[in-house]
């Protein structure tokens, strides 16, 4: 297999090629680059079978050169420094990642990725763009990893989120499910910014789909497509006071 590495920090550019050299010996690395004007200058001449893609570069973003290159055929390892947007960024697009600084066995786990991974579709790469590129503002869609293809929808149309072991089920306002090998505590985490709650161990509402609160029985909340949602006991004051709010 052949590799492009696009880094523009001469140490981890360095780094990242010999760490591929000594312990990847099944990828031959073609060529490297510092700048998006450079890379562009070399995939003109050959496209790789795996792409190494900084993100943040000198003159522009690794987007940029994937816009110059829209049918690239190569599979994309992306390259971020531990940056909290940027980590939210791939969560968000649900695309694979190195975080600098990386370890052998995340190399190698990207590696093994790499190989078997379906191109990101353009839906996703714009998500992750956004994200990167405009991290005040809010993101507005997430892509879902099912089975068999990549999801994206829009998070406002996202009614409820429901537990299922290490599988999470989610409930849309058109009434289709979705089912994806994620924790409830994955997306809890990811999407609690963006009004959810988590109301019960197996269950994520979006807040702005609560139709009633029912006391009795425990106390449940009843959401604009008729589902009746349990709430656990430390949860009920949480749930209350939003109420209050609205």
């Amino acid at each position: 297999m052949t590799a492009v590495v696009v880094e523009d920090n001469v140490l981890a550019l360095e780094m990242l090629v010999n760490d591929i050299t000594k312990y990847h010996k099944e990828i031959k690395i073609i060529a490297t680059a510092k700048s998006v004007i450079e890379a562009a200058k070399k995939l003109q001449n050959k496209q790789p079978d795996i792409l190494f893609l900084d993100i943040m570069l000198g003159d522009g973003t690794g987007f940029d050169l994937l816009e110059i290159f829209p049918n690239l055929t190569s599979k994309i390892i992306f390259v971020t420094a531990s940056d909290a947007y940027a980590i939210r960024a791939f969560k968000f697009a649900a695309i694979d990642y190195i975080l600098k600084p990386y370890s052998n066995e995340d190399l190698e786990k990207s590696i093994h990725k790499a190989k078997q991974q379906i191109e990101p579709q353009k839906e996703q790469l714009n998500i992750l763009k956004q994200a990167v590129t405009q991290p005040k503002d809010s993101l507005k869609r997430i892509s879902l990893y099912t089975q068999d293809k990549i999801i994206v929808v829009n998070i406002e149309d996202i009614i409820r989120c429901k537990s299922d072991n290490n599988y999470t089920t989610f409930y849309l306002k058109n009434n289709t499910k979705i089912l994806v090998s994620k924790t409830l505590k994955y997306y809890a985490d990811m999407l609690k910014e963006f009004n959810f709650l988590r109301v019960h161990q197996s269950h994520l509402i979006n807040k702005s789909q609560i139709k009633e609160f029912i006391k009795s029985d425990g106390g449940y909340l009843i959401l604009n497509d008729n589902s009746n949602i349990p709430v656990s006991v430390r949860k009920k004051a949480e749930v209350i006071d939003f109420l209050k709010t609205i």
